[in-house]
């Protein structure tokens, strides 16, 4: 089999054109390669469900360190090449429009090895929300459902497949003590909401930005047929909401933001994660206030 990964993703930016990545992963025989249990040292993990715990087979979608995606997120996916429609097929008709979004990380396991190496992380489970067919392949829009865990690879060809089981935080001591934290993450997000909506943006720009789109989604009343054990708490999705790429961002707010994904799917605390959160969008409050600045002064 061959496990070359040639696909277009889009990830959709509300101001912004959209951004397209081709992925390869040059490796033909890669489930040989896979180290599902390998973590680094004195690396937080977050608490995964008992052995029992319910547990899904279902399609997998590897992606690099640069495409991880937290619960809330939405993004758009162009896929081409044959394994993975069939991948798209098998999940619209048979896995209730689930499937696995995680991401390869290169290790090191014997230095005398030739090929790289890849552990198998920070796992989606993703929802199909809509699917546009092309000419050639097909547009679809995927949202991040909650953290799972692949504890079993089942096959290679033509596309990934594997078991997964939900990825949980530790439950607080007072769950009373996250209600205030999440309002006030609420709050700050739809301030930096109503400053992102007031920068300039090009005519084909989605009118609702990414922070809208996945806090309006975190707050539904989610309508999919899937065990509850994988659906996070409000607290924990509104901890997710916060991480969304703001309009016009630079190349390292962006890298920012993605180092800010990479340690909230590691987190196994909902309070630290909302804490973190919230800095994060003052933070970005503050760049879009300054931004709005020089938009104010340029326009005169």
């Amino acid at each position: 089999m061959t496990c070359t990964a040639a696909f277009n993703l889009t990830t959709t930016s509300p101001f912004l054109p959209a951004r397209t990545t081709r992925i390869r992963n040059p490796h033909p025989t890669l489930h040989r390669f896979l180290h599902f249990g390998f973590t680094r040292p004195k690396q937080k993990r977050c608490r995964f469900s008992p052995p029992n715990a319910t547990s899904l087979e279902l399609p997998l979608l590897p992606f690099t360190l640069t495409e991880v995606l937290v619960p809330t997120e939405s993004k758009t996916l162009h896929l081409y090449e044959a394994r993975y429609l069939a991948l798209l097929e098998e999940s619209l008709l048979r896995n209730k429009k689930f499937f696995v979004h995680f991401v390869l990380d290169p290790i090191i396991i014997d230095d005398s090895l030739e090929e790289a190496s890849f552990a198998a992380r920070n796992g989606c489970l993703v929802f199909i929300e809509n699917v546009e067919r092309l000419e050639v392949g097909a547009l679809v829009s995927i949202r991040g459902i909650g953290r799972v865990k692949i504890i079993k690879f089942l096959q290679a060809d033509p596309y990934l497949k594997g078991v997964v089981i939900p990825v949980q935080d530790r439950v607080p001591d007072s769950v009373s003590r996250l209600s205030p934290k999440v309002i006030q993450v609420k709050q700050a997000l739809c301030s930096l909401n109503s400053l992102e909506i007031k920068l300039k943006a090009p005519k084909e720009a989605p009118l609702q930005t990414q922070i809208a789109n996945s806090l309006m989604w975190t707050e539904k009343e989610l309508q999919v047929d899937c065990d509850e054990a994988f659906f996070p708490s409000l607290a924990e999705r509104v901890s997710f909401a916060a991480l969304q790429p703001v309009s016009g961002s630079s190349q390292s707010e962006l890298l920012k933001l993605q180092q800010e994904k990479l340690k909230a799917m590691e987190l196994k605390d909902t309070m630290h994660r909302l804490d973190n959160s919230l800095q994060f969008v003052k933070d970005n409050i503050s760049m879009v206030a300054a931004k709005l600045a020089i938009q104010s002064v340029e326009m005169k």
